[in-house]
């Protein structure tokens, strides 16, 4: 079996994969300063509380944007399954034409979202909505061309800020906000509805600026394919904004990453 594991600033997404068959997933904060044998009891012991027996565990997948943490995986997986993971990072199979000026600088987690999108939906436009610690937009051909894309805030950082950078404003719980309620009436609820519906334009206007940029007939055959995925994808599954919806594309992404390499 395959546990793919995607690394992120706030949390660590896992998966456990027999064949193409996702079998469970979890979460856990990210800590960089974890050590090798509180990453790898962690993961023993999240896959047997599933069900599943570790010694199963074969391949390990990787994708990780904090540096930091990668010394500490890596020797987790080797104490504790006695696997040295792949790690997806410039330089392997990806089946992608990056057009980014420096290939470099893209996020792992983007390139196992594209990878994922398209083998998915081949022979679409793409457009892929990662809504994580940051959110990302990320256009892709119908030739497999990752033109780039847009990084802005995600919910949790601007809820974040407009707790810790103002005096009276709380941090509250985000939420899916009802449409026909848009109009806070407490502070709590003005903040979710601001967070809410801030996303939902942002995205809506990002979408329609990036698709007429980046595809020829953008309303025609050349229409792209829109895909949301992320922790909180799953809020604006109500909204008409995307066409899918896949909370675990990245972890999709790391396993046909390691069948590529």
């Amino acid at each position: 079996m395959l546990l793919s594991l995607d690394v992120g600033n706030t949390s660590v997404h896992g998966g456990l994969f027999d064949g193409d068959e996702l079998k469970f997933q979890f979460r856990r904060t990210s800590d960089s300063h974890s050590s090798s044998d509180e990453l790898g009891v962690f993961l023993r012991t999240v896959i047997r509380e599933n069900g599943e027996n570790p010694a199963d565990v074969h391949q390990i997948a990787i994708c990780c944007v904090v540096p930091d943490a990668i010394h500490s995986l890596r020797g987790a997986c080797q104490k504790y399954f006695e696997v040295t993971p792949f790690l997806l990072q410039a330089g392997v199979k990806t089946g992608l034409k990056i057009k980014y000026r420096n290939p470099l600088e893209v996020g792992a987690d983007r390139i196992a979202d594209a990878i994922a999108a398209t083998h998915l939906y081949p022979d679409r436009n793409l457009v892929i909505v990662d809504f994580g610690t940051a959110t990302t937009i990320e256009m892709v051909t119908r030739d497999r061309e990752y033109l780039g894309g847009v990084i802005l805030a995600g919910m949790r950082i601007s809820m974040e800020a407009l707790g810790t950078r103002t005096a009276k404003l709380p941090q509250v719980e985000i939420v899916r906000v009802d449409p026909k309620n848009i109009l806070g009436r407490s502070t709590i609820e003005s903040i979710q509805s601001g967070l809410y519906f801030g996303t939902v334009g942002m995205i809506k206007e990002l979408k329609e600026r990036l698709t007429e940029e980046c595809f020829e007939d953008p309303k025609g055959q050349g229409k792209p394919m829109v895909i949301a995925t992320g922790g909180f994808s799953g809020l604006f599954e109500r909204t008409g904004l995307f066409d899918a919806i896949i909370p675990d594309l990245v972890l999709k992404g790391l396993n046909l990453a390691l069948k590529m390499n």
